[in-house]
């Protein structure tokens, strides 16, 4: 409906409806629609515009894709560090082949990766290494506060020094300072978590010994900055630091582990209060075994007392008591002085002075120079040292490296205590025969007897010998003294003190020897029984020598099982047969049992050897015989002192021969308890010294009563006290 008073529509507005609203205004169908064409105009400076915008398009294109690899390496990186590798400080680890030559590096701080040598047995058993851990430093310039770093660093490290270490990152001025060593990995990673700025790690070596207690004072140690300080480590310093290559030693740690246990085993049984023992092969003078106790693990010398880290078997110096008689034996012997169908007065005591020389035990007659050693007669050992004379003795024992220190590669090798030329009279050369008045290592010991048993003085050593090496030694006896020797060390184990030595199988031989130490005041600190010094040395087996064992155990106690006796018959000579017992299979060596005949018949040599007819008589009633063959040979050292025998106290009127019967241990025990006040105990031997009372002289049975030698003088000023000398050999 529309409204009359509305005015008409325009001619060209658009169509309305009904109601006065426009109207969709429909046009022609989509068949019917025609092309509608635009025409624009480009100049030249349009496209030259559009040209440079599509340049800069791909220039933001490629800038935008380098960005985007960028920030996807630093997402990776962020990633590796926190997630996949967190913690964890990248530090280049170099193979042994790209470290520098050893020209280059010798003089370099310790602790490069890989620098020092491995040490091992001759068996390639590794004894030392070195493996790798890091110490944390720190440049003081770049801590801002530097107690609560130090606070800091305490928490992670709690065995560090607070006031060392906040004193330490107090000094500005300088640029490097260390804070702890050999850190742990687990510790590394809490002082990186820190985040302290100028923290830092370096690599460095941390020195480990596999094998613990074993050859513990052999490989000695090395101090913090692995530079060897005792031991092997010392003696090879350089070497171990300069050559990669593993340093092979003549230890074969299996022998080692036996001597250990045998001798602790003794140690505990006696009460002793220290022990040591040595293995040495006496062809070559490689030192197979060398245990010192107590001891300590070897991981831990820098904390270790000073009393484990003591080598007795190389330092420490000790009177070798009758293992000496070994020495006087052969020197006469080989000098044709004596012949081993002599006899020599022990039925009377040695007076000289204020002092006596007796035996212990002793057969209180007149004994042949087999029952001299089976028997270890002081009386008839001073005779045969007297008839040497002093100026023949020193210089065997000078020949026999008595004199001088032990040629080993250990800087702990002893000088030996002995009396001076002026000083060597004729109560020196008596008491040197038995092994009194002089004090030498165990080392020097088992060196003169593998001498006495091979005829050549050896070199010992450390290190392993090439098979192909010839060992270094020279030829200090003649074949037939060698020979002698031999089965009079092999009488001693089957008729004499070191029958508990015995090995079926391995022929043994040897001589037991204990000794009285020197007190505050000298021998006189309580003589009693159980302040001495027990040892066995021996070799076997006798028929082709080949290992020399020594076992020693310092101031035993006697027990039960020993009838109350603490000498080296009853405490050492059981243990080098227990430990004969268990290298040999070891090294190769099974008991012959099937030539035992043949081999006893071979050593066999009689307690009272017939005098040939001819010979030179010398014994109870005879004047001085003549000494065939006084000079020395031309290879050994010139002597000018003639041989001359010591005039006997008294002349029997006729030969009389004992029962050549030991004491059984019921008679052994009571006569030991007898003497205790006055006697020291060992087996057939006298102790000197002052002379005693009429009421004690007598007392004991007959054994002989055990008196005061003079002790040894005070080593000369500058020499360290290392030593223990001992008295009274027995």
């Amino acid at each position: 409906m529309s409204d009359p008073h509305d005015l008409p529509p325009e001619p060209d507005s658009a169509p309305r409806h009904a109601y006065g609203r426009p109207a969709q205004r429909r046009g022609a169908p989509r068949d019917a629609a025609v092309v509608r064409m635009e025409y624009v105009r480009v100049t030249q400076p349009d496209l030259t515009r559009r040209e440079a915008l599509e340049k800069t398009r791909g220039r933001l294109v490629l800038a935008a894709i380098g960005f985007a690899l960028l920030f996807v390496a630093v997402i990776g990186k962020l990633a590796d560090a926190t997630i996949l590798q967190p913690l964890m400080p990248h530090r280049p680890e170099h193979q042994l082949a790209q470290l520098p030559p050893p020209q280059q590096h010798q003089d370099q701080p310790a602790g490069l990766p890989g620098q020092r040598a491995e040490i091992t047995d001759r068996n390639g058993q590794i004894l030392a290494i070195s493996l790798p851990t890091v110490s944390v430093f720190a440049d003081p310039r770049q801590i801002i506060d530097p107690t609560d770093a130090a606070k800091k660093l305490k928490q992670v490290l709690p065995r560090m020094d607070l006031d060392m270490a906040i004193q330490r990152l107090s000094e500005s001025t300088k640029q490097f300072v260390y804070l702890e060593r050999q850190i742990t990995p687990r510790e590394e990673m809490k002082i990186n978590a820190l985040g302290i700025p100028g923290i830092d790690f370096q690599p460095s070596e941390e020195r480990h010994y596999p094998m613990g207690n074993l050859a513990a004072q052999v490989l000695g140690g090395v101090d913090v900055d692995e530079h060897g300080v005792a031991g092997v480590e010392k003696y090879f310093d350089d070497r171990l630091r300069t050559d990669g290559s593993p340093l092979r030693l003549s230890i074969d740690i299996r022998v080692e582990g036996v001597v250990r246990e045998e001798l602790l085993s003794a140690m505990q049984e006696f009460q002793a209060i220290g022990a040591c023992g040595i293995v040495m092969d006496v062809n070559t003078g490689e030192v197979i075994a060398m245990v010192s106790l107590p001891d300590y693990d070897a991981n831990s010398f820098r904390t270790a007392p000073a009393d484990d880290r003591f080598n007795r078997a190389a330092t420490g110096m000790y009177e070798p008591g009758s293992t000496f008689k070994l020495q006087t034996a052969s020197m006469a012997l080989d000098g044709g002085i004596v012949h081993i169908w002599d006899e020599f007065d022990a039925a009377h005591d040695i007076h000289i002075g204020r002092f006596t020389i007796s035996d212990f035990q002793g057969k209180h007659r007149w004994l042949y120079l087999p029952e001299v050693l089976a028997y270890s007669s002081n009386l008839g050992a001073a005779h045969i040292a007297v008839d040497v004379g002093a100026e023949r003795q020193r210089a065997w024992l000078k020949m026999m490296g008595m004199f001088a220190r032990v040629p080993i590669q250990l800087p702990e090798a002893g000088l030996p205590i002995i009396q001076s030329a002026a000083a060597w009279k004729e109560i020196v050369t008596m008491t040197v025969g038995f092994g009194h008045g002089i004090s030498v290592s165990p080392l020097h010991v088992v060196r003169g007897t593998a001498a006495v048993a091979s005829g050549t003085l050896v070199r010992p050593s450390i290190l392993a010998l090439d098979p192909s090496e010839v060992p270094e030694g020279v030829q200090v006896m003649q074949p037939s003294t060698v020979e002698i020797m031999r089965k009079l060390m092999r009488l001693v184990v089957t008729d004499g003190y070191g029958k508990n030595a015995e090995v079926a199988g391995y022929y043994p031989g040897g001589k037991t020897g204990t000794a009285e130490k020197v007190g505050k005041h000298g021998y006189q600190r309580g003589f009693k029984e159980n302040f001495n010094v027990a040892a066995f040395t021996s070799v076997f087996p006798m028929n082709a020598p080949r290992y020399a064992v020594y076992m020693m155990l310092d101031e035993p106690h006697g027990n039960k099982s020993t009838y109350g006796f603490s000498t080296a018959g009853w405490v050492a000579a059981p243990a080098a047969g227990k430990v004969i017992a268990r290298m040999a299979p070891m090294m190769g060596m099974l008991p012959d049992i099937q030539d035992a005949p043949a081999i006893n018949q071979v050593l066999a040599i009689p307690m009272e050897p017939g005098r040939p007819p001819g010979a030179p008589v010398r014994g109870p009633g005879t004047a001085e015989p003549q000494t065939a063959g006084a000079g020395a040979p031309a290879s050994k050292p010139g002597l000018t002192v003639p041989a001359r025998t010591l005039p006997p106290a008294d002349v029997r009127p006729a030969p009389r021969h004992e029962a050549q019967l030991t004491p059984s241990p019921a008679i052994a025990g009571e006569a030991s308890a007898k003497t205790r006040s006055t006697a020291v105990t060992g087996e057939g031997r006298g102790a000197a010294a002052a002379s005693p009372s009429p009421a004690t002289a007598g007392e004991g049975r007959g054994e002989g009563a055990a008196h005061r030698t003079p002790p040894l003088p005070a080593p000369p000023t500058g020499r360290v006290a290392l030593v223990e000398p001992v008295l009274a050999v027995r």
